[in-house]
């Protein structure tokens, strides 16, 4: 098994998680600074992460347009502590917000069997 397949075309449709695996690529770099990842580091500033939360994650975390709340996100987050958020560090984002939506959904599923 064998990482990314850059240039390659792949054929049929994308899987669900290919797809969504893309789309949080793609949501990174729209608020990542410029600059190929492989050159130079590049990460997400606190203005752009503020506004990241506010725009594209308001309905699963609360006071996204908290301020303070914001930044001691972001001051979680950043674990190298160079005032940016990483790609690396973006990711422990998300699978900190998909674990418990994780157990939310089994919970919904096993109330749904429970009501059969």
């Amino acid at each position: 098994m064998q990482g990314a397949k850059g240039g390659e075309h792949m054929s049929g449709d994308p899987s669900e998680l290919e797809w969504a695996i893309q789309t949080l690529v793609k949501n990174y770099d729209k608020y990542a600074g410029k600059g190929c990842c492989c050159r130079r580091r590049r990460g997400i500033s606190k203005k752009d992460f503020r506004k990241m939360l506010s725009h594209e994650l308001n309905h699963m975390l609360t006071d996204t347009k908290n301020k303070h709340a914001a930044d001691k996100l972001i001051c979680d987050l950043d674990e190298n502590r160079d005032g940016q958020i990483s790609f690396d560090e973006y990711w422990n984002l998300i699978g900190g917000i998909a674990s418990p939506i994780s157990c939310l959904i089994r919970q919904q599923e096993e109330s749904v069997k429970f009501t059969k």
